[in-house]
């Protein structure tokens, strides 16, 4: 069984409809793929990176295909919902009398996935065409770290075929007037320290227990925590993205209220800058680990290792076709550095650039939270942003090697 979520605007006579599953991905339905590809014209072909996780792209091949391509990239996957904490069905697209459509995904990234799709319509119906081939790519599993999505996407023949340049993907919102631009991404580090000890009767006072280990690698952990929260509030310069975010998140160990137990571990999620000497970061979890008594050890559900920058200097034929269109609609760029992740972490790691990007100034940051919405006039004067800047990307001239 699904859920569907509709975002419609009669002006412009957009009806959009992607079918969620109840699980923690959504995989939309081919028929749907299809029939969006034929209403745009355009052909469309399905990638299997993974079984039952299917990448599907749409191509509008350009007057010079030879060049490299232009790809608009979104994910088509959720987060779950909280149903009882939402002032609506999360997936029924509710608009209120302020203009705001509620549902999940309305941020993160439906509005994103349908500007893309309904400027790329209004440019074809214009007579519109581009040197180079804009690529629109749907892509599973981002939602869940992109292991069956675009991490293994891009590692296949027919990634490599696209013969990309240049690639846009997700953005987060912007509560000013200013519209956040992402060149880089902090790197996930998930990881797990296991502290043996001693075992013995809970009546006791055992020596060199897991849980004295534990304490000293937690104090460890959350006092650079503090230090790093300390540069964040002192600095006007930096954003969540320049310095490196600590929380516990999972505390493992004991059997029972008697037992002293003999095993006890503990998890964080650390998401670390790409300016950061990721090799000695690592020395100092070592240290931490050892300073905190004997075979203390650690392991890595997730180990991120990218520090790949996109230039976002005006000599780059890229960035410059990207910022000077927004400054011709008097767009306020503000660039940082992602402080979460998106798939454009594995776009980059193929030496590509890739900016992150979505046109929701004047609104709330929700994404993953209760009550996600986006005003639909921010949202149709994100197709109209997507309608100048597809065209100056798709139409930069010819670089060096591409003659």
């Amino acid at each position: 069984m699904g859920y569907s979520i509709v975002f419609h605007s009669l002006g412009l006579g957009l009806l959009l409809q992607l079918t969620f599953d109840q699980e923690y991905v959504l995989t939309p339905k081919t028929s749907r793929n299809v029939r969006i590809a034929e209403e745009l014209g355009l052909p469309m072909k399905k990638v299997e990176v993974c079984p039952g996780r299917v990448v599907a792209v749409i191509t509008w091949v350009g007057s010079r295909p030879e060049l490299k391509s232009v790809v608009l990239n979104s994910h088509t996957d959720v987060v779950p919902v909280y149903e009882g904490h939402w002032k609506y069905d999360p997936f029924a697209a509710v608009k209120d009398a302020d203009g705001n459509i509620y549902g999940r995904g309305s941020q993160d990234m439906k509005c994103v996935t349908i500007q893309y799709i309904e400027a790329i319509r209004r440019l074809k119906a214009a007579g519109k065409r581009f040197s180079r081939t804009i690529h629109l790519t749907f892509v599973p599993d981002e939602e869940v770290g992109g292991h069956k999505g675009m991490e293994t996407f891009v590692k296949l023949p027919e990634f490599h075929k696209l013969n990309i340049g240049f690639a846009l993907d997700e953005g987060l919102a912007n509560p000013t007037n200013a519209y956040t631009v992402f060149y880089g991404e902090r790197n996930p580090w998930w990881i797990t320290v296991r502290c043996p000890g001693s075992p013995g009767h809970g009546s006791r006072f055992v020596e060199n227990t897991a849980a004295e280990k534990l304490q000293r690698v937690i104090n460890s952990f959350l006092e650079f925590r503090e230090k790093e929260k300390h540069r964040l509030n002192i600095s006007e310069c930096f954003t969540l993205g320049d310095v490196t975010t600590v929380n516990m998140t999972m505390v493992k160990g004991g059997m029972a209220y008697n037992v002293v137990p003999a095993e006890m571990d503990v998890s964080f999620d650390l998401r670390i800058p790409p300016t950061v000497n990721l090799q000695e970061f690592e020395e100092k979890i070592k240290a931490w680990c050892k300073e905190a008594g004997e075979d203390v050890t650690y392991d890595f559900a997730q180990k991120h290792m990218d520090q790949n920058f996109t230039c976002t200097e005006e000599s780059d034929p890229w960035w410059h076709a990207f910022s000077s269109t927004c400054k011709a609609m008097n767009m306020t760029v503000k660039k940082e550095i992602f402080p979460a992740a998106t798939d454009s972490r594995f776009i980059r790691e193929e030496g590509l650039p890739a900016i992150g990007f979505s046109p929701m100034n004047l609104t709330p940051i929700l994404l993953h939270d209760h009550n996600e919405y986006l005003n639909e006039q921010v949202f149709l004067r994100g197709i109209q942003v997507y309608e100048r800047l597809v065209p100056a990307l798709a139409s930069v001239p010819p670089l060096s090697g591409e003659e």
